[in-house]
Formats: structure tokens, C-alpha cells, sequence
């Protein structure tokens, strides 16, 4: 078997892989018009911020290693122009010699990932602009800032790669400036989670113009100047683009290949496009959501692992499916992580679902091991039970409890089952009753409708409206003054029960605390007491406040 691949990062270097183990007599090439092979694309902002020393460190596997532990011709620098399917050939051109050959295969496989979107800016080709992609984008992004010593740099786009960058440029002690044209950081997240991002790049000296849109770049050659379309100008020295990517398909649309509803190639779950004998693997193609089962895009180098370790299987004869995928992400900011997986609040409510959500703030460890607040938002499907999707922001433990979420939906748990997880507890690892647990528990009660949860945003709309209603803050005086719900009123937690006498018991009722565990409890006391339609607030006053300031 001849079996060629086009493209040569994290899916198509997988495949080969896959493919020798499977099968030792397989003539596998790989062709790419790039310098480098399964680089770690992931890893470029720490390479420009100098926190990784060496490109060698992203770049650990060159074609002699390829060639020597696989048998596999990594040919660097050739550009497959063009496919021929009835005739099974490709037509190569080496980008150093401009030579053109043709090749034959038996079996190809379309790994030709993704490339940055250059906006239609004017100024955008200019010397002190640069995406963020391969290693030589890497390369020269660094170069520059290590040679110019730049004062103020502007990034535009606010996805993890933008945030990312903002971090290591300024902790080289550049000025940063991000412009996005969505009135949030991180459009994949919702905005009362965004938020709290948005918060912790501004106490770390980022600067954020959210919701403007980038018109002009100003200056000869060398940017000076960026113009908004709200006619706002920021003095610059360096631009980053990081507006996002798009799939590498031109060469799988002119040799007839299928295209999805997201836009890049469309396979099945044993990465075959609508061409026999042509598959399709990482950022190029799309994948399903494991919830919806719908397509979704969505180019991470962990996908494209999987995509390609199935492909090379399913090539050699092996049995593997592609599964699908939750869209999980995770990142880190200033020391903040941010984590989500699955279906946002938007996407569900877009969806159809009738969703609970929680706001669970809670440390990742015990007060006096030094833990730390986390912010768990949890969606969950009532009919069904399941959980649709997490977002995490916090600064310790996010990544360990995002994974239990994972694990969760992906074997489609119940939000009752999170409580009975017999997860590893010690103080310096976790409380003893985790916020995955306690997750779990409050959307179970709510579900129930024990214990009934409403979210800032359903509390100001229905006060919005004029509804009367019974809104009590429980904490202390002193909280209360410094910030509290609208219309809502003081009666701490331990005058509850007599306060409690001269209110109607009938009337929708919401109580509070900052965080959620006190208004729990007031919640129960009422109930106990005979209150019919009694809610406490997702995430409490802290929650509140941050919908206020920020909207949602």
C-alpha cells in the first residue's frame, strides 16, 4: 500500500505514526510546503515571551527522526498543488527549486490543517504585523520584539491565543492593547464567566477595547497608528493578528471532496470524506459534538491527535472511530485559568434545551492549606438530567475538575451521579465535599425544584418587569450597604426565622448571600417554614454585581 499524506503537524504526522505500527511493508510519505513538522503551535506565545528558550523546545521531531524511528519520507518545503482522484496522483512542487513531480498513491490523506485570517485591514501587510501560527511567525514575532524593544503593542482579537500573547508581552514589559469587535474577551464563553477574565486583565494592566472593530492600520510600510471604527486611535509599535483561523480546503474543494456546514471538510467517524479512498484529519476537517451530535469545528492540536491516530488505523485495517468531541478548551492568564467544555448558557438556550444553570464559587482547597475561589457555571439539561456544559475561571485546580467534567458528559452522567463520584480528597488537594461534588448537588436539588436556583440575569429581568417579589439579603449589615440586589432587603441569616413571620409565604421569594452557601441555607428555612416559591441566587451578590457592572 502507497499511502501519502498532505500535511505534517499534529493529524497528519499521527496517521504515519499509526499506520507504520499497524502495518511495516506500507510506503508512507508525507509532503508539507512548510519548514517544520509536529511543532507545538499551542506553545508559540511562551516562545515570544522568552518563558521557552529555544524553538528546538516546539519543534522536537525534524524528517531525519521521522525517517529513521518510522520509515516515513517527510518531504518539508513541497507543495501538492493539485489531486488527481481518477488517476490516484499528486502533483508536487518543491518550494526550494521550483521543480514538479507527480506522485501516485493508493490512499491520501488530507491533513492540511488551518491558517490564519488576515483581515482586509489597510496597513495589514505592514513590518510590524504578525499572526500567530507556525514556527516562523513564532520566529519573527520574536526577533522583532527582541530586537525593537517595543514600548505599547496592539493585539486584535480577544480569543486564548490573543490573551496569551497580552500575558508574555507584558510581562516583557511591553504596554498591551486588545481590540476586539464582540463586546467580550473569549467569544466561546459566556459573558457573565468573561467577565471575570475581563477583570483580571484589567487589574494586570491590559488595556481592552471591546466591541470595536479595527478600520485602519496607519504608517508607510511600519505601523504607527490603530484606527477603530468608532474613531478611537492607539500610538503603537507592534500589531498581533489573532482574529481567529479558517480550514486549508482549496485543495480538497478542486478535487471534489465534500465540504461540511462549518466549512471545512466533511468525514465520518472513520475520517472518510465523500472520495474513496481519501480521508481527512485535523484542523481541515470537521468533527460532532458529543452532546448535540451536530457538527462542530473546532481546531485544537488534542483533536487532531485523535483524528489522525484514527485515520492511520482505519487505513491499516484497525477498527478505531472518531467519537466526537465536547470542544474543550483551557487556558492561562496572569495565573488565572479558564476552562470550558461542552454547550455554553447561549448555545442552550439557542438549542432549545430547558437548562438549569449554576454559578458555584467555591476554593479548590481548604482555606488554610492557602486555597483559592473558583467559579464553577454549570448547565444542565432538566428533561434528560445530564450535564450540556462547564465553564471554569479560578487559579487553582481548574484543570482537574474540568476533566471530571469531561469524563461526565462524555459517559452521559447524571448531575445526580457527580455527588457519589468517590473523588480523591486531602487537604492539599481538595475539599471534602469538592465543587465537582457540590455542583452536582445544587443542580439536583434545583432540578427537583428542592432548592431552586435563579441566575442574575432571570432575577433583573423579572424585577425589570416589576414583578413583586420578596428579595432578601442575608449577610451582615456592612455587606449589605456596600453592595447589594436591587430592591432587595437586609435580614441576616440568624433573624431569618422571626423576620420570617411577617412575610408572605406565597410571594416568589429570593434570598441571598455573596457567594451562595448562606443563601442556601435561608433557602431551607423558608421551605421549612412553608414558603412555596423560594429561589437563591446563582452565585450570590458577587455574581450580581459582576452582571451589573459588565451585562450580559
Amino acid at each position: 500500500m502507497k499511502l501519502v499524506i498532505i500535511g505534517s503537524v499534529a493529524a497528519g504526522t499521527s496517521v504515519a505514526a499509526k499506520a507504520r505500527r499497524n502495518n511495516e511493508d506500507a510506503q508512507i510519505t508525507i509532503y508539507d510546503r512548510d519548514y517544520d513538522i509536529s511543532y507545538s503551535g499551542c506553545g508559540i506565545p511562551y516562545y515570544v515571551g522568552g518563558e521557552v528558550e529555544s524553538r528546538d523546545d516546539l519543534t522536537p521531531r525534524d524528517a531525519a527522526f521521522f525517517k529513521k524511528r518510522y520509515n516515513i519520507d517527510v518531504m518539508t518545503r513541497h507543495n501538492v498543488t493539485s489531486v488527481d482522484k481518477d488517476t490516484k496522483t499528486v502533483t508536487v512542487e518543491n518550494l526550494e527549486t521550483g521543480d514538479t513531480f507527480t506522485d501516485s498513491y493508493d490512499v491520501l490523506v488530507l491533513a492540511t490543517g488551518a491558517s490564519s485570517i488576515i483581515p482586509p485591514i489597510p496597513g495589514v501587510k505592514s513590518d510590524n504585523v504578525f499572526p500567530i501560527r507556525n514556527i516562523q511567525h513564532a520566529e519573527a514575532t520574536r526577533s522583532f520584539v527582541d530586537s525593537t524593544d517595543p514600548k505599547h503593542a496592539t493585539i486584535i482579537g480577544a480569543g486564548f491565543i490573543g490573551l496569551e500573547m497580552a500575558e508574555q508581552l507584558k510581562l516583557r514589559g511591553v504596554d498591551v492593547t486588545i481590540i476586539e469587535r464582540v463586546p467580550q474577551v473569549m467569544p466561546p464563553l459566556d459573558k457573565d464567566m468573561a467577565c471575570r477574565v475581563e477583570e483580571h486583565l484589567e487589574k494586570n494592566g491590559i488595556e481592552l477595547m471591546l466591541g470595536e472593530t479595527v478600520t485602519e492600520l496607519v504608517g508607510d510600510g511600519h505601523v504607527e497608528r490603530v484606527v477603530t471604527e468608532s474613531g478611537k486611535t492607539i500610538e503603537t509599535d507592534l500589531v498581533i493578528l489573532s482574529v481567529g483561523v479558517r480550514p486549508n480546503v482549496e485543495l480538497a474543494m478542486n478535487m471534489g471532496v465534500k465540504l461540511g456546514e462549518t466549512g471545512a471538510i466533511a468525514v465520518n467517524e472513520r475520517m472518510e470524506t465523500n472520495i474513496p479512498d481519501v480521508y481527512a484529519a485535523g484542523d481541515v476537517a470537521e468533527s460532532f459534538s458529543i452532546v448535540t451530535g451536530k457538527p462542530i469545528w473546532r481546531p485544537l492540536g488534542s483533536t487532531a491527535n485523535k483524528m489522525g491516530r484514527t485515520a492511520g488505523d482505519v487505513i491499516t485495517g484497525g477498527h478505531l472511530e472518531h467519537r466526537g468531541i465536547l470542544g474543550t478548551g483551557i487556558f492561562k492568564v496572569f495565573g488565572l485559568a479558564v476552562a470550558q467544555t461542552g454547550l455554553a448558557e447561549k448555545e442552550a438556550r439557542e438549542l432549545g434545551y430547558d437548562i438549569e444553570v449554576l454559578h458555584n464559587t467555591k476554593p479548590d482547597k481548604p482555606a488554610y492549606m492557602g486555597g483559592k475561589d473558583m467559579t464553577i457555571k454549570a448547565v444542565a439539561d432538566r428533561a434528560t438530567r445530564q450535564l450540556l456544559g462547564v465553564q471554569i475561571v479560578g487559579f487553582e485546580g481548574v484543570d482537574k475538575r474540568i476533566d471530571v467534567f469531561v469524563t461526565a458528559i462524555t459517559l452521559k452522567a447524571k448531575v445526580d451521579d457527580l455527588f457519589h463520584l468517590d473523588l480523591a480528597y486531602a487537604p492539599p488537594f481538595s475539599t471534602t465535599k469538592d465543587p465537582v461534588m457540590y455542583t452536582g448537588m445544587v443542580l439536583s436539588n434545583s432540578i427537583d425544584k428542592a432548592a431552586r436556583l435563579i441566575t442574575p440575569a432571570e432575577l433583573q429581568a423579572r424585577i425589570d418587569a416589576g414583578e413583586d417579589m420578596q428579595i432578601i439579603d442575608t449577610r451582615k449589615a456592612a455587606q449589605f450597604e456596600k453592595a447589594c440586589v436591587d430592591c432587595a432587603v437586609n435580614v441576616p441569616l440568624g433573624n431569618l426565622r422571626e423576620a420570617a413571620k411577617n412575610m408572605d409565604k406565597d410571594k416568589p421569594t429570593v434570598v441571598y448571600c455573596n457567594g451562595g452557601v448562606t443563601g442556601n441555607a435561608a433557602q431551607n428555612v423558608l421551605r421549612n417554614l412553608g414558603f412555596t416559591d423560594v429561589y437563591n441566587l446563582s452565585g450570590g451578590n458577587k455574581n450580581y454585581q459582576l452582571f451589573k457592572k459588565y451585562g450580559n
